[in-house]
């Protein structure tokens, strides 16, 4: 008798264990079924489906720039369960029309595009060392561009890389990165290339790869084809900065030179800033070490592009 009771208990414990498991993709369709009729949810396989959800495409999209974004599987599953686009990532998105929309303005009243040009050297916006005292030039000729594929670059950037960041860590600190690359990418055009008109938001944008990329080549062992990425990556930017050297110096000048020198500022003070500003879900001892020498060195560099353009007007 203590032996059938036994293996009954035995049974019915078995039985209420299997109803708590949780219902994995490696469980066979029957064996969902089976649990679920014991608790008359189902009374065969053809009412299976009423239980089963498609997971809503939104979800899928912020898994997916979890997956891309963050390092940690615990930081991947927290942001994907907790994300609400409240409030929507807006910056990167009313940037890219703004600047779309500058270019569209000054290729129809200059009457011409090609894919290095128009330039308006006489913009109110432009870059231009005779010009420095107009000090949002430092900053706006962001909107500004040298022609359709110096564009479409940038934009492109700007929506693959800096969106799904400013959906990670907030417009604000996504804000902060992005202009300070510009700002970067003035100063030091100011500093080591001063003949040249400077155009485009490549300071804002290699500011935000260089940004993301310091936290890849981090942590690029916790992330799936991080070494494959860090290889892109690096490739994507050399191409593009060796095209900007090349049509610096090598190609024939139909117009007024254009600076490449924003590109390597704008991505050390996204090395830097980012730092600084981008999330951390987990800081570690090291890593303050790091927020320190990242904020030593962006404020040096400032201080000194300032400086510089003060007593060298």
């Amino acid at each position: 008798w203590n032996g059938v009771v036994t293996h009954v208990c035995v049974c019915c414990h078995g039985a209420e264990s299997a109803r708590n498991l949780p219902m994995t993709g490696k469980r066979t369709r029957s064996f969902k079924c089976a649990v679920h009729q014991r608790d008359r949810e189902v009374c065969s396989e053809n009412d299976f489906n009423l239980l089963q959800k498609e997971t809503p495409v939104f979800k899928k999209m912020v898994r997916l720039v979890a997956d891309e974004f963050l390092t940690e599987e615990r930081n991947r599953r927290y942001y994907a369960d907790h994300y609400t686009c409240c409030p929507p990532p807006l910056f990167i998105i009313s940037v890219t029309l703004l600047e779309l929309g500058f270019f569209t303005y000054y290729s129809i009243t200059m009457g011409e595009i090609n894919s290095s040009g128009p330039v308006p050297i006489d913009s109110f916006f432009i870059y231009r060392r005779d010009k420095r005292v107009e000090v949002w030039r430092f900053l706006f000729y962001m909107v500004l561009h040298a022609g359709w594929l110096h564009l479409l670059f940038n934009l492109l950037v700007q929506l693959l890389v800096g969106l799904p960041l400013e959906m990670v860590h907030g417009s604000l600190r996504i804000g902060a990165v992005y202009m300070a690359g510009v700002l970067a990418g003035s100063l030091g055009t100011s500093i080591f290339d001063t003949d040249v008109y400077l155009v485009g938001a490549s300071g804002g944008v290699y500011a935000l790869l260089a940004a993301h990329l310091s936290n890849v080549l981090l942590n690029y062992n916790n992330m799936e084809f991080g070494k494959i990425r860090l290889v892109g990556v690096f490739l994507v930017a050399s191409v593009d900065v060796g095209f900007a050297i090349y049509d610096r110096y090598a190609a024939v000048q139909v117009g007024p030179p254009v600076s490449y020198v924003a590109h390597l500022t704008g991505a050390l003070a996204g090395l830097t800033i980012g730092l600084l500003v981008l999330k951390n879900f987990e800081q570690k001892l090291h890593e303050q070490l790091m927020w320190w020498v990242a904020l030593g060195v962006y404020l040096a560099c400032t201080i000194f592009a300032i400086l510089y353009n003060i007593m060298h007007p």
